[in-house]
């Protein structure tokens, strides 16, 4: 069962996920997100500081931050994503949004296959703005690759492990999809409301996109596709998709 929780400080109300992230993040009434996507990926560290100092600047919380897309060098192992998971909730903690081991944060975590940095940082981030009710919703469905959450490992549980084949991919992205969905409806949404949806995959996807994609209603807003890995070795397509009306550049 979907347990969707409110973060009462930072305006929004997140579907329960794994320790590094939830899975999918909605403004509560009175508020909207909004994404701001830095024109070439920040480390890490850095990148906090410039969130800080965005929010800062627009008089909003370090809670109202809601949401992020991270960028890595290259897949990890099982082992490394841990310790880089670990790294990455630290200062969550010290801004008081990870709580009692609840992280209410949605994630996408990916590898550019060409042009990667050289070292995790921030692609992009979402957060919350106040908004006169009533107001178009706005939600955030965190990255979903093809292998269940919440598993002892990711590898023995990936769908189609090490297929690529077509057949291979389309199961995939079945599996994928319906998990976008289900975490899009446990906090009140549907294709229909989505704005962006991004593909994360080095693989050919043309045969997928119109049977699998479109025809599920699933690129409303047209489909943009990163020419990159998911975040572990042997995970092959990622997904991810958001209903939301402002986005800037910084």
């Amino acid at each position: 069962m979907s347990e969707v929780l409110t973060f009462a400080a930072g305006g929004y109300r997140y579907l329960k996920g794994v320790f590094q992230y939830s899975a999918a993040v909605a403004a509560e009434p009175g508020f909207v997100i909004e994404r701001a996507r830095f024109r070439r990926p920040v480390p890490l560290a850095a990148g906090f500081q410039a969130i800080e100092a965005h929010l800062n600047s627009l008089g909003r919380p370090l809670t109202a931050f809601c949401a992020c897309e991270l960028r890595s060098p290259a897949p990890f192992t099982e082992a490394g994503f841990e310790a880089f998971n670990r790294q990455y909730v630290t200062p969550l903690g010290a801004w008081g949004i990870c709580r009692d081991g609840l992280n209410p944060v949605a994630r996408s975590n990916v590898c550019p296959a060409i042009g990667a940095p050289d070292a995790p940082g921030f692609y992009a981030f979402s957060y919350t703005l106040p908004a006169p009710s009533p107001a178009r919703g706005s939600f955030i469905v965190a990255g979903g690759a093809e292998a269940p959450e919440g598993k002892s490992n990711y590898r023995d549980h990936i769908i189609r492990r090490g297929d690529i084949s077509p057949d291979g991919l389309r199961d995939k992205a079945r599996f994928v999809l319906a998990e976008l969905e289900r975490r899009m409806g446990a906090v009140g949404f549907a294709w229909n409301d989505v704005t962006h949806t991004h593909l994360y995959t080095t693989h050919d996807i043309h045969a997928l996109l119109g049977p699998e994609i479109v025809h599920r209603g699933a690129a409303p807003g047209g489909l943009t596709w990163h020419y990159a890995r998911p975040p572990v070795i042997e995970l092959e397509f990622e997904m991810d998709a958001r209903g939301v009306s402002r986005e800037i550049v910084i």
